[in-house]
């Protein structure tokens, strides 16, 4: 072997030494770096994966008892504001209207009996006072008794009770009478006749999907027990962070959110508003703290979220209760 030969594989090492003095370091100082970097950002922001998507679940329930004569609804189906979604058996609904409706009816028409009563009333009241008049002259005179006389005057006072009871009985402008006051109620009760009536046919009281339907047609249905549940498409983020997390919180600040079933779509965000109780707190069962086992736990204080960008539901299903990793950003 000649001596440049040995000389070439002499060299060889040294190099690799030297390449590894150089790489090892500017590995070690790049990772530094990176951690430096991921720490800066890291203070910038707040984050929990104790979040989910939150919306409205309104109860939809009858307003009347009755049995389900139509269901007009399905299992996550779409309905709009004002459709009818149920009617309920409005056979003895319709007859209670009916009935309420002659009776209000017949009070009216009765009205001309009673101005005919107050009017006869009063010629009788005109009448028993010209006989009043009279008998007062002749008992003046001495042609007619103190008895006679009283007899007169019993009956004008017979005749004005009369005409007070006619004039109660008659519909008046100020509806200060016993006749308005009982038009009052039975218009009441045809009024809450006719709503029960109406009420047969169950509304959606706003656009949203029918979830957990518990209806069928044919089935007896009591007043208030709910239909099913409706989920209207407003949804929101409730993440609970803890109480060491909040401090720099305000409302307005984004918030970058994703959604564990769709973990590579970065969804924007802000903070909408702080809750002025701790979950803890809110809870049917509040924590008693003074008692002497006490041991101090980090509480989770609810921030509301709301999406910043509008949410296709044909390219992202994001529905009430789904895990949610929200990230705010506080500097």
């Amino acid at each position: 072997m000649s001596n440049e030969e040995n000389k070439e594989i002499t060299e060889q090492p040294k190099n690799r030494t030297k390449k590894r003095f150089i790489i090892i370091p500017s590995v070690v100082v790049i990772s530094v770096i990176v951690i430096i970097i991921a720490i800066i950002n890291g203070m910038k922001y707040e984050s929990t994966d104790d979040a989910y998507v939150e919306a409205h679940m309104i109860q939809v329930a009858p307003k009347v008892t009755g049995q389900i004569t139509e269901l007009y609804i399905q299992d996550n189906q779409k309905v709009k504001e004002g459709d009818i979604v149920a009617k309920i058996d409005d056979e003895d609904y319709v007859i209670r209207f009916n009935q309420a409706d002659a009776e209000y009816k017949k009070a009216l028409a009765n009205q001309k009996v009673a101005l005919a009563n107050l009017s006869a009333a009063n010629s009788e009241i005109a009448l028993a006072e010209k006989d009043l008049k009279r008998y007062e002259k002749l008992y003046e005179a001495g042609a007619a008794s103190k008895q006679t006389l009283d007899n007169a005057k019993a009956k004008l006072d017979g005749v004005k009770a009369k005409f007070k009871s006619a004039d109660e009985s008659v519909l008046s402008q100020n509806e200060t009478t016993v006749a308005d006051a009982n038009l009052k109620v039975l218009k009441s009760k045809r009024d809450k006749a006719e709503l029960d009536l109406n009420n047969t046919k169950v509304i959606a009281p706003q656009d949203g999907t029918v979830t957990n339907k518990r209806a069928e047609k044919g089935a007896y249905v009591a007043t208030g027990s709910p239909l099913f549940v409706l989920v209207p498409d407003e949804v929101w983020i409730v993440a609970n962070f803890k109480e060491n997390q909040v401090g720099k919180m305000k409302e307005g600040q984004p918030v970058d959110i994703k959604i564990d079933t769709y973990p590579n779509k970065v969804f924007k965000g802000k903070v909408d508003s702080i809750q002025r109780a701790s979950g803890a707190k809110s809870s049917l069962f509040p924590p008693e703290n003074a008692v002497g086992s006490f041991v101090k736990i980090v509480q989770r204080i609810p921030v509301k979220i709301v999406f910043d960008e509008e949410i296709n539901p044909e390219e992202y299903n994001v529905v009430a209760g789904m895990s949610v990793v929200p990230k705010v950003k506080i500097k």
